[in-house]
């Protein structure tokens, strides 16, 4: 059991300071976009970290993979996320991402996709040690911006390698640790182990910034994990997804210790159309309504409504940003949500 009563210090990167107890938004395919990482720092998300990038598209140039390089000002502090299982096409990706400026470049070890990690990459690393801290060393050596590692706790429950492995990604020159506090065989299944995470925190020789993932769904719940287990920061992951506001519920949580009142259902839903329409530019009609379904299907303002089940079929059917609209906006008065 972790106590109350850690010194809480400012969380740096590099030189890059993230403030006291930072809240970030995870990497996730297909989630975040340059779109909606704006939107989640817009509500307070501290840092904000692109979909991962393969290293392989990106030194064969392929378009869609390079479009993922494109970041903001009005976004940073930002990352860059890459995976890939070869040393040489790391390091060139590497350098490639640092020619877009992020501030940082974190290195993917902890995507559990069938995908990724079945052919080595991301959490496939789990069953390589020794190429992970290679690549981990040659990624650190080819840039001159802070590199970072996200993971999980190992490859399966006999397998949980976290707290040594921790140290080694340390001594590789990382400049902080994301851990997701899954194996990468539980995939998004059961609940999230913080105990490991906290180990890691616990051990006096890890000295960089550790930062915990993993279920973090309210503003109580985030708190209450910082002060368990003494991370330096805390990670949000599927708890955004059709929830940007999360972030400032969880900022108004830290500075008075109180639930953010709830807003008026249109407000809810005003942040949703402007989901939906940001899609749509950046990608086009279809495609953009496609893109944001997951953040409609996801989003928790339509839990607990009666008989909503209808409805959500044909919101998430809905081809034009004019059907899918006149739909989201009859919802209040439908089922007379104030």
């Amino acid at each position: 059991m972790y106590l109350c009563g850690f010194v809480i210090e400012n969380m740096k990167i590099g030189t890059i300071d993230l403030g006291e107890r930072p809240v970030v938004l995870a990497p996730m395919e297909d989630v975040t976009d340059i779109s909606f990482r704006l939107m989640c720092k817009k509500f307070g998300a501290d840092m904000v970290y692109t979909e991962f990038v393969s290293s392989d598209a990106l030194i064969r140039h392929v378009n869609k993979t390079e479009q993922k390089l494109i970041v903001s000002e009005e976004e940073r502090p930002v990352a860059i996320q890459i995976y890939g299982k070869d040393i040489h096409a790391m390091t060139q990706a590497a350098r490639i991402c640092e020619a877009a400026k992020p501030d940082i470049l974190d290195i993917n070890f902890g995507c559990p996709v069938k995908r990724v990690a079945g052919k080595g990459a991301g959490a496939g690393m789990l069953k390589n040690i020794p190429l992970m801290l290679e690549i981990t060393r040659a990624v650190v050596e080819a840039v001159n911006i802070p590199v970072t590692v996200k993971t999980r706790l190992g490859w399966d429950h006999d397998s949980r390698i976290i707290v040594d492995l921790a140290e080694q990604l340390q001594d590789c020159g990382i400049a902080a640790l994301s851990i997701h506090g899954r194996t990468r065989s539980q995939m998004y299944t059961g609940e999230a182990d913080w105990t490991l995470i906290g180990k890691v925190k616990e051990n006096p020789r890890m000295t960089i910034p550790v930062i915990g993932n993993g279920d973090i769904t309210s503003a109580d719940m985030c708190q209450t994990y910082f002060e368990r287990y003494g991370v330096d920061g805390i990670m949000v992951g599927r708890g955004s997804i059709g929830r940007p506001w999360i972030f400032e519920e969880i900022k108004h949580y830290q500075k008075t210790g109180e639930v953010l009142p709830k807003y008026p259902f249109e407000w809810y839903l005003d942040i949703l159309k402007k989901q939906v329409l940001q899609s749509v530019i950046r990608l086009d009609e279809r495609r953009g309504i496609l893109h944001i379904r997951r953040h409609l299907a996801a989003t928790p303002i339509f839990k607990g409504i009666p008989d909503f089940k209808t409805v959500r079929i044909a919101m998430l059917r809905a081809e034009s940003v004019v059907e899918l609209f006149e739909i989201l906006d009859s919802i209040p008065f439908r089922f007379a949500i104030k």
